[in-house]
């Protein structure tokens, strides 16, 4: 499943309200919902996370901390891959922001669902799933799972 960059803000010492990875560790989410080991994320986050850290001025050192976990604990797809990139252009037409598009196109091209709190993508929700088969899910979604 497709993390979008919100949920690893925590790792930076970037306080959120949804706390994926703090859920999942205390074992909040049902098992059969999500695991550790079915966490994906694109590496546009990485670059995301940097930008919100830099911009909260979060500690360089908390924030090369926070992308050595991730880099050793999640499979990171890459957000130059050829079929990301052809697909992120063609999610232009339903998506404004163009991370958000290669995000969302992460999780097509990998035919995984994608977690997200970003209320661009889910007012989009029904036309991915009829046109791509994904499913858009929030955090409080899978808690409820």
């Amino acid at each position: 499943m497709i993390v979008d960059t919100t949920y690893l803000l925590p790792l930076a010492r970037i306080d959120i309200e949804t706390d994926l990875l703090l859920a999942l560790a205390k074992k909040k989410i049902p098992m059969n919902r999500l695991s550790f080991e079915e966490i994906q994320i694109n590496s546009i986050s990485i670059f995301e996370l940097q930008a919100k850290a830099a911009k909260l001025k979060v500690s360089p050192e908390y924030v090369l901390a926070a992308i050595e976990e991730i880099s050793k604990s999640f499979t990171v797809e890459p957000y130059y891959s050829p079929n990301v990139v052809r697909r992120a252009f063609e999610l232009k037409s339903v998506l404004s922001d163009y991370i958000d598009c290669i995000i969302v196109a992460s999780a097509i091209e990998l035919k995984t669902d994608l977690i997200t709190e970003d209320s661009r993508i889910r007012k989009s929700r029904k036309r991915l799933k009829e046109k791509y088969g994904i499913e858009i899910l929030t955090f409080r979604e899978i808690l409820k799972a």
